[in-house]
């Protein structure tokens, strides 16, 4: 069963997790380098508080699909619908403007500062002050900043990461500093967050904890999620739709059980013993 239609009506997923309107659609999307095909032809749409996995082999163009939703690379054909609208070329700014927010398969994060202080470079498109009130530390400066100190404070608790608060990030074993990624992208207050293989390099218990966090964040904070992700379990445990790519197409897209039973899935990518 395909589910990029474009029904905006809300439904509830087989989870129970209740879901929104479409709130991005992505239409015929066609990305080459040169002569080489990253994506071909692809649909498909995000609904609001939904957690949206996208699954593939390597090279299957997942990250490529996510560079094209937050503006990293432009599609030479197709249409990105957002929240009705059609979404002209942008840059990645653009898009963390609009509420797009992303974490990375390989952190880059500022391994010198402090987790705090890391947290506290995802506050910067919400402050308002200019430079000179900052360095001066004017009384509107002042309280903006404690505005936003409050926020990452709040982020620390919700991550359990209060111990480490204050540790430079370079000093934080990976599974932390995957955290710590999560928490910055969160201080955007993001509407859509794109999580780049966040299980990857975690043992069991790390995996765990992030998953719980994942769906805190979809259910606490009606964030809709967007993940790629390597771990089948993961992915068939928390996400509401799962869309498949192979060599830039897609051959999927449904609930977890559909996608399961797919024939070209489970022959491309799953494995014919699944």
């Amino acid at each position: 069963m395909d589910m990029t239609d474009m029904n905006s009506a809300a439904t509830t997923t087989p989870s129970g997790r209740r879901q929104g309107e479409v709130i991005l659609d992505l239409q015929n999307i066609s990305l080459r380098f040169g002569g080489v095909k990253a994506l071909t032809d692809i649909s498909f749409n995000i609904r609001e508080h939904e957690v949206r996995a996208i699954i593939g082999p390597n090279g299957a163009g997942k990250s490529s699909m996510l560079n094209v939703i937050n503006g990293v690379y432009h599609p030479q054909e197709g249409r990105i619908m957002f929240r009705g609208q059609q979404r002209q070329k942008m840059e990645p700014h653009m898009a963390a403007q609009q509420g797009i927010a992303r974490t990375f398969q390989n952190i880059a994060l500022f391994k010198g500062m402090s987790v705090l202080d890391n947290i506290m470079t995802g506050r910067n498109l919400k402050m308002k002050c200019n430079l000179f009130q900052q360095a001066l530390w004017l009384g509107p400066a002042l309280r903006e900043e404690i505005a936003h100190r409050e926020k990452v404070e709040e982020i620390v608790d919700f991550l359990e990461i209060q111990h480490i608060r204050k540790t430079p990030v370079g000093a934080l074993p990976y599974g932390l500093q995957k955290r710590v990624d999560l928490g910055r992208a969160l201080a955007m207050e993001p509407q859509i967050l794109l999580l780049d293989e966040p299980m990857a390099g975690m043992n069991v218990e790390e995996k765990q904890d992030m998953c719980r966090f994942i769906l805190d964040i979809s259910d606490q904070f009606g964030t809709t999620i967007v993940l790629i992700e390597h771990d089948m379990g993961v992915v068939m445990d928390i996400s509401d739709r799962v869309v498949v790519l192979d060599y830039g197409k897609k051959i999927g897209d449904g609930t977890p059980d559909e996608v399961r039973n797919n024939q070209d899935v489970i022959n491309a990518y799953l494995g014919s013993g699944h």
